[in-house]
């Protein structure tokens, strides 16, 4: 009679790690929606090709349709900021970083006169372009149909006022 070895079994169990895998999916994907900075306004529809992932956070200046500045950089985002103060808190990150993307994201109600004032301030502090955030989800001035949160996308063709 021969004798019946016990081998040691020589495979991991992944299990685990499978579940621990889809726990911090589950959390990235919940918290991701969080982490988008800014006030909410209501973006021009245009078509734009949305820019590379760009290495530095960009410098977000946000108007919202009352005409209020507000600084994704500032102490508090989402506190409106006179003109002054947002040439206090902007110029010496463009000391810092000249090259640091601005971009300019108003609301479609604001008047044009107020994005170009706060164009011409970036321009006084040194910045050589700013981009607009767009709403990609309708072409020209079409209104956007079915689209309750749609994704921004940046054009950087924008050059400052010369």
């Amino acid at each position: 009679m021969r004798r019946a070895r016990s081998r040691m079994m020589a495979e991991i169990n992944v299990v685990p790690y499978i579940d621990v895998m889809l726990v911090l999916l589950i959390i990235f994907m919940v918290t991701t929606p969080l982490l988008t900075q800014g006030v909410n306004v209501q973006l021009p529809k245009a078509s734009a090709e949305p820019l590379p992932e760009a290495q530095k956070e960009p410098i977000l200046i946000s108007i919202d349709d009352g005409g209020r500045l507000y600084l994704n950089k500032a102490a508090d985002p989402h506190a409106p900021l006179s003109t002054a103060k947002l040439e206090a808190l902007v110029k010496p990150q463009l000391q810092r970083t000249p090259d640091a993307p601005i971009l300019i994201k108003a609301d479609e109600k604001v008047p044009y006169g107020r994005v170009v004032a706060v164009m011409v301030l970036l321009q006084k502090l040194g910045a050589s372009k700013v981009g607009f955030v767009t709403d990609p989800s309708g072409h020209g001035n079409a209104p956007a149909q079915g689209s309750a949160n749609p994704q921004a996308r940046v054009g950087m063709d924008a050059e400052v006022l010369s």
